[in-house]
């Protein structure tokens, strides 16, 4: 069975750090798209970060561009999102996401796997 649990999630201070973790099991990451997303409260699910184990280059929203790092272990099949200087905005329940495929770029609607997401909450 395949499945994606994440895990790292919680309060922090503005300005704060947390790092996020996925764990696959079911499959192994090799040669796959990895995604982490978010849902804010009224709002529609958008891509936070995404990268390629096929060439390990990533893509990330403009909002958490120079705060956020992802980043995968294929041999923990894990994927991680670093997330720096956090902002009340970045509140959000987080998901990680999967797909088959050798590309940073696809499509919300193209990840195949989900996890059940992490409540991420940024507030003083």
């Amino acid at each position: 069975e395949v499945q994606l649990v994440e895990s790292g999630g919680g309060l922090v201070q503005p300005g704060g750090s947390l790092r996020l973790s996925c764990t696959a099991s079911g499959f192994t990451i090799d040669d796959y798209a990895l995604g982490w997303f978010r849902q804010a409260p009224g709002k529609e699910r958008e891509a936070v970060a995404t990268v390629s184990t096929t060439d390990g280059l990533a893509y990330y929203a403009d909002s958490v561009k120079d705060r956020f790092i992802i980043s995968s272990d294929n041999a923990k099949n894990t994927v991680d999102l670093q997330m720096n200087s956090l902002k009340p905005e970045d509140t959000a329940v987080y998901y990680c996401a999967a797909l088959e495929g050798d590309s940073r770029y696809y499509r919300l609607d193209e990840y195949e796997y989900w996890g059940q997401g992490t409540q991420v909450t940024v507030s003083s």
